[in-house]
């Protein structure tokens, strides 16, 4: 079961466990984004950032147009380069 309105929360998992007397484990199983949504939003932004890599941009560069930290921009890169790799076999 997953959230039916994914959005940011206001608590913790551990702050809404304690409140309604019931464990952090099915606070964050209720509210979880669905895998499939995260894979893909995870795999988008991957490709986003090697796309700017390619178009020949710096990481820093590519970190302040995502909005994230230059290791951030270097892992997204990476990871696509392996998954595109991975794909090519």
């Amino acid at each position: 079961m997953t959230a039916l309105k994914p959005a940011r929360r206001r608590f913790t998992a551990r702050e809404v466990a304690a409140r309604y007397g019931i464990s952090e484990r099915h606070v964050r199983r209720a509210i979880a984004e669905p895998r499939d949504d995260f894979e893909a939003r995870a795999v988008a932004r991957q490709a986003q950032a090697l796309a700017l890599i390619e178009s020949g941009l710096t990481y820093q560069q590519v970190a302040d147009q995502m909005g994230v930290t230059r290791g951030t921009a270097a892992g997204l890169v990476h990871r696509a380069r392996a998954r595109r790799d991975d794909s090519a076999e």
